[in-house]
């Protein structure tokens, strides 16, 4: 995307959005409700302390980059609103995947459906993946899927408005150390002794039922 947010701003931008749509009643929100909901402990990663002024700066940025609107619904205070719906044309579902992606980074399918189903219904992960595709393949990408990194099973998705993020590929296990690998090629030759001795046995013990048998005939 051209227009890159900040932390704070990403932060500030995802508590809009998700306040619209769990919060209705309460929205658009004054400085001191979005500050509140910006340093909220729950729903939030990583959690931050910031001040009204670290979110008055926040938002003056985003008006500027016209993500964001003081309300005009003429009350004591000024409120404030997002206007991703209007500006980027996007639907409840779409806005649902981008707060949670704004408000906790990169995740998988299973952790947005679950987190988001609080704004938004998603059938199942094939419905999840769907929405996300759109998201992907917008002339303006808002979305991107990283690379599986290792020891995870699944890959994650991360949104674009904080700028490119850091897509670590799958990484390989380091080699072993000398010490190591002179301890698993001992392992492996007592592996190899002992089977060779178990197959001297059954030799062995194959002998000495034809010598009995050999034996028994001139008893």
């Amino acid at each position: 995307m051209e227009t890159t947010l900040n932390d704070i701003e990403t932060r500030v931008l995802g508590c809009l959005v998700e306040k619209e749509m769990t919060t209705p009643e309460y929205y658009p929100l004054s400085l001191n409700a979005l500050t509140n909901a910006c340093n909220q402990k729950s729903n939030r990663d990583p959690v931050m302390a910031l001040e009204e002024q670290d979110v008055v700066a926040a938002l003056d940025a985003l008006r500027f980059k016209q993500l964001v609107l003081v309300s005009a619904d003429g009350g004591r205070v000024p409120k404030y609103r997002h206007i991703l719906a209007e500006g980027m044309q996007l639907l409840p579902p779409e806005l649902a995947l981008l707060s949670e992606l704004l408000l906790r980074g990169p995740q998988t399918l299973g952790e947005l459906r679950t987190r988001a189903e609080r704004m938004s219904p998603f059938s199942d992960l094939q419905a999840v993946e769907e929405v996300l595709r759109e998201l992907i393949e917008r002339e303006e990408p808002l979305v991107t899927r990283l690379a599986r990194q290792a020891n995870r099973k699944e890959a994650r998705y991360a949104q674009l408005f904080s700028g490119e993020p850091e897509n670590f590929p799958e990484v390989k296990a380091p080699p072993p150390e000398a010490a190591r690998l002179r301890v698993m090629a001992e392992n492996d030759r007592i592996s190899r002794l002992e089977s060779e001795l178990t197959s001297l046995r059954e030799e062995v013990a194959g002998l000495r039922q034809v010598v009995e048998e050999f034996k028994r005939q001139f008893e």
